[in-house]
């Protein structure tokens, strides 16, 4: 079905570009023994991570709405809840990254200090906004479930994943230096993400007929 392998595609460029920024951009800054000179030094690649985030953050906003216009027949409630987390994410991520914009002017004009804690505040604006880009999952594990359209472990997956990122953030939150058990929860939902994004790349959904059409 021609919407899946869209919601497939917007999904692989959610994780190719927010990937960049988070995992590649923004650990390599943090990972130097000063972050204000790092800062200034990658001002180029956090600036093209800043494009790249707000190009992922545009994606995932459309792949909710792809995978409601998906499934909406399936559960209207849980699509609209799907849909709800999804946006809710989205928002809060984009209101986040005036901090990683904030962290690098700071940086350019000398304010290490603050430049330091705006990009803190950004990680936790992410762990914030990652209540809700984890619990997205849930609603949409269940519709895939629900929907026989899939296969079912799929949905499965990623509803321990959903779960998984929740788990991964209450980790964080009450034991901060547990980094380890925080990693290995988000790469639990990262999985089941990664997962249904290549089936619906691969395969999309079985085409369903009027009679399978399932309500409330």
């Amino acid at each position: 079905m021609r919407t899946a392998r869209l919601a497939g595609l917007l999904y692989l460029v959610v994780a190719l570009c927010g990937g960049f920024a988070e995992l590649f951009a923004r650990a390599k800054v943090r990972a130097s023994d000063d972050v204000a000179a790092a800062l200034r030094e990658n001002a180029g690649l956090m600036k093209v991570a800043f494009a790249a985030d707000l190009v992922a953050f545009t994606a995932f906003l459309l792949v909710g709405i792809a995978l409601y216009a998906l499934f909406k027949d399936v559960h209207r409630t849980a699509a609209l809840t799907m849909l709800t987390m999804n946006a809710v994410a989205t928002a809060i991520q984009c209101l986040n990254m005036v901090n990683h914009a904030g962290a690098v002017m700071a940086a350019e004009r000398g304010a290490d200090e603050l430049a330091v804690l705006l990009l803190d505040l950004h990680g936790i604006g992410y762990l914030v906004a990652q209540i809700f880009f984890g619990a997205w999952l849930i609603p949409l594990g269940y519709l895939v479930v629900r929907s026989g359209w899939v296969p079912r472990p799929f949905g499965y997956a990623l509803v321990v994943g959903g779960l998984g990122y929740v788990a991964g953030l209450a980790v964080e939150l009450v034991a901060p230096g547990a980094d380890a058990a925080s990693m290995a929860l988000g790469l639990v939902g990262g999985a089941s993400e990664i997962a249904f994004l290549l089936w619906l790349l691969a395969k999309g959904v079985s085409a369903p007929v009027r009679e399978r059409v399932l309500v409330p």
